[in-house]
């Protein structure tokens, strides 16, 4: 049963007189709980409502297109509460975060409804029996942090003795035509070499619906103090990391047309390796992972240069960017300042003070390290700052700091670019147009 707050003005549930305050009891004879249950039984044309208005019962019938919008408003947009992590894994960044941050940095989500609705990785120890039931009845496709397929180390890494024991979830799922996309956060020592073959080996034998496998490093903090002690990655590791898994590429390649799992972008950066082609990752299903972002960005940023129009008018800007990516970042301000001799571009890598220097990713920067380690610099017109850095949607950054306060701080513009070569050399140009007429 979920409260109604608001009705839609012209709506189905309008037309059919229900009032904010009545209680969705059931649609259809099927008991409506949270918003999985509204969004699939409320799907159909034909709906027979139960609600309870002052503890009375109310029957409702609605005819309306299939698929389209009942106009019932609730609470929350999950109908109840968010369902948080009950693990304690050996690796988990939350766990790394300094203190004094907004509370919702803190909240480990978990919840499958999420991961069919948002693109959120799920670990499945929140998960019944019931619940995967509900999962396949409705063909939920959803997103499943694995990290191990041997049972009791998944029970280390999690602190969870229930971790090891949900993973015949991963085949209930599999063997009903649930298609799920994987992601594995690798640590030295711990679940790479042998146990990452074993991994690979038990998810392959689940195909043809494992759709995509993910495979990332861990990222280690300089708030561990009492965590589990844990390496990071160096050039050895990481390249037999990438080894191991380009073993199961070329075997899925053969078995199913497909490579399905990959390696994230960090790896190749901490090895020294180039990036693979274009080609390597197929339809960039793990793109959110960081798997072929930075190949994507600089296949889109070469294919700008060749249809930019640009008058090579005097210009200097820069771009605030992540250790790791800060290279790839060069080569392609040098290709856009060899076209166009009047255009000046400074790359700056910004050191992670906030979190430590073991974090090398973009997303990660805060406002007060890009105003520390830029105040004296000169940064000519604009400064390019990746969207990554800010909360979705917003323009504040981890440290509550604003996109205001660093122009403030800095003198200068911010310019917010996305993960996008186009985008990125429009902002170094100082155009947004070119291609909207292409």
């Amino acid at each position: 049963m979920v409260k109604i707050t608001g009705i839609i003005k012209r709506s189905a549930a309008q037309a059919a007189n229900i009032m904010p305050g009545d209680i969705l009891v059931s649609i259809n004879g099927h008991d409506i709980n949270d918003v999985l249950d509204y969004m699939y039984y409320a799907a159909v044309d034909r709906l027979a409502l139960i609600l309870l208005r002052n503890n009375l019962k109310v029957e409702a019938d609605i005819f309306k297109g299939e698929y389209d919008d009942l106009g019932l408003e609730f609470n929350s947009f999950l109908m109840d509460d968010k369902k948080s992590c009950h693990n304690k894994c050996i690796f988990c960044f939350i766990d790394q975060m300094p203190p004094g941050m907004r509370e919702t940095l803190y909240f480990k989500d978990d919840d499958a409804r999420l991961s069919f609705l948002q693109g959120n990785y799920v670990t499945l120890t929140n998960l019944s029996q019931s619940d995967v039931n509900r999962i396949i009845d409705m063909k939920l496709n959803i997103n499943v942090s694995v990290h191990t397929t041997n049972p009791q180390l998944r029970c280390m890494m999690m602190n969870n003795r229930f971790a090891g024991e949900k993973l015949i979830y991963l085949k209930q799922m599999t063997d009903s035509g649930i298609k799920l996309n994987c992601q594995i956060v690798l640590c030295p020592g711990i679940n790479d070499g042998s146990e990452l073959r074993r991994t690979l080996s038990d998810l392959g034998a689940l195909m043809p619906n494992i759709s995509s496998i993910a495979v990332v490093p861990v990222g280690l903090s300089k708030y561990r103090d009492g965590l589990f002690k844990l390496n990071c990655f160096n050039s050895v590791t990481a390249g037999n990391a990438i080894d191991i898994i380009e073993e199961f590429q070329n075997e899925f390649l053969q078995k199913y047309e497909s490579r399905i799992v990959f390696p994230s972008d960090e790896f190749f950066l901490i090895a020294n390796r180039p990036l693979p082609t274009i080609e390597y990752y197929e339809d960039f299903c793990q793109y959110e992972n960081g798997v072929g972002m930075l190949r994507s960005i600089v296949d889109e940023f070469e294919h700008a240069l060749l249809s930019a129009d640009y008058d090579n008018s005097k210009r200097t800007v820069s771009i605030a960017t992540g250790y790791s990516p800060f290279d790839t970042f060069c080569s392609l301000v040098d290709m856009a300042e060899k076209k166009w001799n009047n255009l000046k571009c400074n790359v700056f890598k910004i050191k992670n003070n906030f979190f430590g220097e073991n974090i090398t990713v973009t997303g990660l920067i805060t406002a007060q390290d890009l105003i520390d380690q830029l105040k004296d610099k000169n940064l000519g017109q604009e400064l390019l700052i990746s969207a990554s850095m800010l909360m979705r949607d917003s323009d504040i950054f981890l440290d509550d700091l604003t996109i205001s306060d660093v122009e403030k701080a800095l003198n200068t513009k911010i310019v917010i670019t996305k993960n996008d070569g186009y985008e990125l050399l429009d902002a170094i140009l100082g155009i947004s147009d070119i291609r909207k007429e292409m």
